[in-house]
């Protein structure tokens, strides 16, 4: 038998996540195999002897996101196609949580719940996991866009699975993949919050490479093959320009939809990129802005957000939605 290394001591809260994430303890495997059977042979113990998955096996880590969303958001039948983006839940759960907090931050600290307040997912994935979690944690409605058919009809499929995704998400397939806002947002609709994650990488080669680097990391030793643990399809880690030039179109295109959305927002992943988007944030003139870091292990993020709603135009907009 071989020896085991010395038991790792982890701390029993994962501080750096949101104090209402469901996911700041350590994942408690027997539970969520009572909920997902399926994650079981999966399951193995660690040098440290401790219950974990192979972090680097896309069919581990598809099967922990399924067993997390049937146990914890009430799920009942949830998949993506091979290839798709695959999300860490407790980041993306993050997002929700503390964009929920600047939302309530404009009404006495009290975070505003029910299908009223709308949220658009730009970006949403054949996963649809930011409007689970919205759902299930405020009971908001989405507005979920995306540039891929087969994300949207995947989308699709899990909220036509799910009773309690049904009449909460309207899906919305974005044509131009020049636009974000426009073809989306429609005429005398008003949207109190717009989500994204960014693609993050500029090029297939640097997707790839990142990969590896995760990889290595994860194994602890070189690897020479690339393969997507949480998936992703071209559009989904790569674009032209990157993060940076995708933000920076998003900026640009939100001014002509200032009056329709209280806040916009976004992921910027990498800290280097933050000065030159503030730089083009402040010359479309938001009325304010605010940056929140967001961190979960060793990785490190921020939400950018940006209003051009005046104090009054916030306090007639929150008077309208909340009360």
């Amino acid at each position: 038998m071989p020896l085991m290394d010395k038991k790792k001591i982890h701390p029993k809260i994962k501080s750096e996540l949101h104090p209402r994430n469901r996911h700041r303890q350590r994942y408690d495997f027997q539970l969520l195999i009572n909920s997902c059977p399926e994650l079981k042979p999966f399951i193995f113990i660690n040098k440290y002897n401790d219950e974990s998955i192979n972090f680097h096996d896309p069919a581990a880590v598809k099967i922990l996101n399924k067993a997390l969303l049937i146990h914890y958001y009430g799920i009942e039948n949830w998949d993506i196609p091979d290839g798709y983006l695959c999300p860490p839940i407790p980041g993306r759960a993050d997002y929700i949580h503390h964009i929920a907090d600047l939302l309530g931050g404009h009404n006495k600290g009290i975070i505003p719940k029910g299908k009223n307040i709308k949220c658009l997912d730009i970006g949403v994935g054949a996963n649809c996991v930011y409007p689970i979690i919205g759902i299930k944690e405020y009971a908001w409605s989405f507005i979920g866009s995306d540039i891929d058919s087969t994300a949207i009809d995947s989308a699709k499929k899990i909220i036509n699975s799910n009773s309690s995704l049904q009449n909460n998400i309207e899906l919305r397939f974005q044509g131009n993949s020049n636009d974000i806002f426009n073809g989306i947002i429609q005429a005398n609709e008003f949207i109190d919050l717009t989500i994204c994650n960014p693609p993050f990488h500029a090029s297939k080669e640097e997707a790839e490479a990142g990969t590896m680097r995760k990889l290595k990391n994860l194994k602890k030793k070189k690897t020479d093959k690339s393969v997507l643990n949480f998936g992703g399809q071209h559009n989904e880690l790569w674009c032209e320009g990157g993060e940076e030039n995708f933000i920076h179109k998003m900026i640009h295109q939100s001014k002509e939809f200032a009056n329709s959305c209280f806040w916009f927002s976004t992921l910027v992943s990498k800290k280097e990129h933050l000065k030159n988007i503030h730089s083009k944030l402040i010359k479309i003139k938001p009325s304010e802005i605010k940056t929140i870091p967001i961190g979960q292990g060793n990785k490190k993020s921020r939400i950018l957000a940006w209003t051009f709603l005046n104090k009054s135009q916030q306090e007639k907009w929150i008077k309208t939605k909340c009360q």
